[in-house]
């Protein structure tokens, strides 16, 4: 898709400086003045055809014309200063729109773009907040699950993505991921110098996606990193105005790069054959793609219900029971706040995602069954361990579905009645009566569920460094 107002920036840019009216262009290429008009307003696409005859007549190519830098520093503000009065936040206040003519001075244009972008700065920082990002991410997780979380569009565009660098099957390589980057028109650079809050920067500019340098060879961080970046692209994302924007790109940008890591026709090839033998296990999903544990679980989940008829629950949860991530369809009573959130909420202890913590040999899977009021599920839950604490990935299905996952045959059975109380929140009585109100505890709050994040064009990161590391890594002339 053309960015209209920059054609047609360009189209008046190039026009102007042959010294041509509307008039004289329109009757040289066989069209009314007023539709050019609505072509360098941005209001009309022109068909190829007639953009190639606008070419000849300015004496330039229509490469030139598609290019999509604006052609001067004043065109750049004209089309920034449009774009500000077309979003909705601008819309909602109610006030006229102004458009930058011929006549307005260049200083009463830049202070109208400064203003927009203080707005929408100030706008930035108050959706920055906690309460702001619970909403929006209980908001998501209900979007995800009517869908069963799966996107189609997203695993066609991931399809088309690997199979265009002729991936055939298995792990996709650093080579593979880097080749894809050369199709969009980016080159991978590894710098060591990364912005402390940022995972990756995309220089549009020039053509280049900073990653740091690898840390575990042959894993898969970088690649996703990478195809993570390269999404933003395929996928014509703009920077978010709001944080449930933010998070929707987020959450695209990882399904799109776990549907490249783990491509649709190739994995469910895998998963297929896995339940006809009775054998599912996301170990054995992991190892054939050459991914992290939580990252498989999370690609089984976006194919099992559409693909494999598996209603399924995934919960990533750290060693003292609060949730990081969880998603289910499958009917699990997930513990939620007053408002729907689960971040932080404790999960019964009960469940195989804390009862997996008590193994001393934590080298595969652990499986059990799980009874609880709304019904038994069969689950799978591998440890981990990360910079800062243990965790649990589990993905569980209904009792019904246990039939087709390795680890069926367990005899381990446990029973949840959560949130009762008294199923393992409260206290044993006679603990109770010994140390009520005779000791005092200070609680690690988990920060990333309370803070902002810090304010800026991208939410979390730290526009002064971001820009400052372009500077400097910039290619020079």
């Amino acid at each position: 898709m053309r960015d209209l107002a920059t054609l047609g920036q360009r189209i008046r840019h190039f026009r102007t400086a042959a010294d041509l009216t509307l008039d004289q262009l329109g009757g040289a290429v066989g069209t009314a003045a007023s539709q050019l008009s609505l072509m360098e307003n941005g209001k009309r696409e022109p068909r190829l055809s007639l953009l190639t005859a606008i070419a000849e007549q300015l004496g330039v190519s229509v490469a030139d014309l598609l290019d999509e830098r604006p052609p001067t520093e004043r065109a750049a503000l004209e089309i920034e200063l449009d774009r500000a009065q077309e979003a909705p936040a601008y819309a909602a206040l109610g006030l006229p729109t102004v458009r930058a003519g011929r006549t307005m001075p260049d200083d009463t244009l830049k202070a109208l773009v400064g203003l927009h972008r203080e707005l929408d700065r100030r706008a930035r920082e108050a959706i920055a907040t906690p309460e702001e990002a619970r909403r929006a991410n209980t908001e998501l997780r209900s979007w995800m699950r009517a869908r069963d979380h799966h996107i189609p569009e997203i695993e066609t565009l991931a399809q088309d993505a690997i199979d265009g660098v002729g991936h055939g099957g298995g792990a996709i390589t650093h080579r593979e991921v880097s080749r894809l980057a050369e199709r969009l028109g980016f080159e991978l650079v590894y710098v060591h110098d990364l912005p402390h809050s940022a995972r990756s920067v995309t220089d549009l500019e020039h053509g280049r996606i900073y990653l740091p340098p690898a840390s575990i060879p042959g894993g898969h961080g970088l690649r996703s990193m990478a195809l993570q970046a390269m999404a933003h692209v395929l996928l014509e994302h703009e920077a978010p105005t709001s944080y449930a924007e933010f998070l929707r790109q987020r959450l695209e940008i990882n399904y799109f790069a776990a549907a490249a890591l783990m491509p649709m026709r190739q994995s469910l090839e895998f998963l297929r054959a896995a339940k006809d033998d009775r054998n599912i296990a996301v170990e054995d999903f992991r190892d054939a793609f050459g991914v992290t544990h939580e990252a498989a679980a999370l690609r089984f989940m976006n194919l099992a219900t559409v693909h494999l008829d598996m209603p399924v629950h995934f919960l990533r949860v750290s060693d003292d029971g609060a949730i990081a991530k969880a998603y289910e369809n499958d009917g699990l009573p997930l513990p939620v706040d007053v408002t729907g959130s689960i971040e932080g909420e404790i999960v019964c202890r009960q469940w195989s995602a804390r009862a997996a913590f008590a193994r001393t040999a934590r080298t595969t899977e652990y499986y059990q069954y799980t009874d609880t009021p709304a019904g038994t599920f069969f689950e799978s839950t591998q440890t981990g361990t990360s910079s800062s604490e243990e965790f649990s990935i589990t993905i569980g299905v209904p009792f019904a579905q246990s039939k087709w996952f390795r680890g069926r045959e367990t005899t381990v059975r446990l029973s949840s009645r959560c949130p009762a109380p008294d199923c393992c929140t409260s206290p044993p009585g006679d603990l109770a009566t010994q140390w009520r109100g005779k000791a005092w505890s200070s609680a690690k709050v988990h920060a990333h569920i309370f803070s902002p994040l810090p304010s800026g064009t991208f939410p979390g990161v730290d526009d002064r460094e971001l820009f400052e590391f372009l500077e400097a890594h910039a290619p020079r002339a």
